[in-house]
Parts: structure tokens; sequence; C-alpha cells
């Protein structure tokens, strides 16, 4: 008789493992199937993010159209000065970790779990590209594995410099403006390569709400946050945080623009195609 309860007990628990790990594995193979291969990423340019779409059909929704200030600048085109204040102000061990900031993590955890909601996520660089590239704007389980599968794969398949080049030319800088050499254009109508460590703080500093400060409002709040970014990137060396890898040098010519785009400020309207290909090889 024990011996049957035993073997009773012992099929119940292996019914209910089954049970579990089904719905979990299930899950698991459609995030697999619907991943994005973003190995392609190594020598081509995204023609357009997920946010880019879900902006432009926010706008549709409301019965307008946003036009689309975008064009590619090589990451040696891009001054220093920015680089160095966007690694600052959003991911300061970006060039040290694999992807995640783990403690940056377990800081929002016990941000949300307190709050009872999501509403931090402890985003890296890596972690911020795959959404802006790939995912919707919900905050939900399933939504967060993904992220971590496409992050994870970015990180595998990208150099480090790669994917500071791919986030700082599709990061939103504005309404209906995206990357770093529009972002200069139009909030100091300059070349990105010519930002000064002032003005890339600032550029730095609007990126959690870069449509609440477009046009950019210098207030209390935001001016607290570029003070603390200018800090950062020119304090001493030997106190500073590893902000760059100091990428390879390009030619010294003005960035491609598409045919649509010869004036120091692009017209704002939407720009159909992607952009020109000039992506760092691993």
């Amino acid at each position: 008789m024990r011996k049957s309860t035993a073997q009773s007990r012992s099929r119940v628990k292996a019914f209910l493992l089954i049970a579990l790990c089904l719905p979990v594995g299930a899950v698991l193979l459609l995030l697999l199937l619907t991943m994005p291969d973003v190995s392609v990423l190594r020598t081509t340019n995204p023609a357009v993010t997920a946010l880019m779409e879900a902006r432009q059909t926010q706008a549709e929704a409301q019965g307008h159209t946003i036009g689309r200030r975008w064009m590619w600048v090589p990451l040696a085109r891009i001054s220093s000065n920015l680089r160095q204040a966007v690694v600052a102000a959003e991911d300061a061990s970006f060039f040290t970790h694999e992807g995640f900031d783990w403690e940056g993590i377990k800081d929002a955890a016990l941000y949300n779990l307190e709050a009872g909601e999501l509403k931090r996520g402890g985003s890296t660089i890596t972690q911020q590209l795959a959404k802006n590239l790939y995912l919707s704007s919900e905050r939900s389980l399933l939504r967060k594995a993904r992220e971590t599968l496409i992050t994870r794969s970015l990180e595998h398949h990208l150099t480090k410099e790669r994917i500071l080049e791919l986030y700082l030319n599709v990061a939103e800088w504005g309404q209906g403006v995206y990357g770093a050499e529009a972002a200069a254009r139009h909030h100091f109508k300059k070349s990105s390569r010519d930002l000064t460590a002032d003005e890339a703080a600032w550029l730095a500093a609007i990126l959690p709400s870069p449509r609440r400060y477009d046009p950019m409002r210098k207030t209390t709040a935001l001016a607290r946050r570029h003070d603390r970014i200018l800090k950062r990137i020119t304090r001493g060396s030997h106190q500073s945080p590893q902000l760059e890898p100091g990428p390879k040098s390009e030619p010294d010519s003005e960035p491609e623009l598409k045919p649509d785009q010869h004036s120091a400020e692009p017209p704002v309207q939407e720009q159909e195609g992607g952009y020109n290909e000039s992506p760092t090889s691993r």
C-alpha cells in the first residue's frame, strides 16, 4: 500500500512538473522563433525602428503626421564629448558589462516592488537599443523576456563600438528628431562632430524625456542633470569610469545625407528609405 501511495505521489509530481514546463517551453520557443536576426546589423544600418513606427502610428491616430529628421553618421564623426556624455548619463558601465547592469536592475526591481508595478527598468544602452529597434512600449514580462534575449544577441554579435554607433544614430532627441546628427542640428544648429562638452551634456540630459524638452527648456531639474553629466565627462581621467574605447578615425568629410537632405537643417517631412550604409565593421 505504501509503495502504491509513493508511486501515485511521484506520478502527480511528474504531471505537475510537465504541466508547468510545457507552457514555459512553448513561450520560450515562441520567443526564439520571433527573434530578429541582429547579426545583419554588423554591416547594415536599419531602415526604420519600432520606435519611429510607433510614433508615426500615434500621430496618425491623433489625426496628424510628424516629420522625421534623421541622418546617419559613423561613430568617429560624432563628437567624443557626446559619446562620453551619453555613456556617462545612460550607462556608465557600458564598456565593461555584457548587456546588463545587475546593480541597476536590482535597484529598479526594489523600486518596482515598492511601487507595486513596473515603472523602472534599469536599462543599459544595449537594452535601450533593443527596445528602440524591435519592441513596443508596453510594460509586460513577455516583452521584458524578448528584450533580454535581443540584448544578449546584440552583445554576442556586435562590438561595443557598433552598439554605441547604432544607439547614437537611432535615439530619439525631440519631436521626430532621431540620431546625434539631426539632434545637434536641431537643437544647436551645428554638426554632431562640433558639439562642445556643455552642449553634449544638454543633449544627454534630455534623453529620458526628449519630446518634453523640444524645444529645449533648461528647467531646474534638467540643469541639475546636465551639471552632473558635465562633471562626469570633464573631471580628471583617473577618477572617471571608462566612457569610450577610442574608435578608429575616419576620413574628415561631411556626413553622407540622403538625397533630400542637402541643407544644414533637413526639411521636416517623412523621409522614405533608410540610412546610407556606413557601419562600423567588426
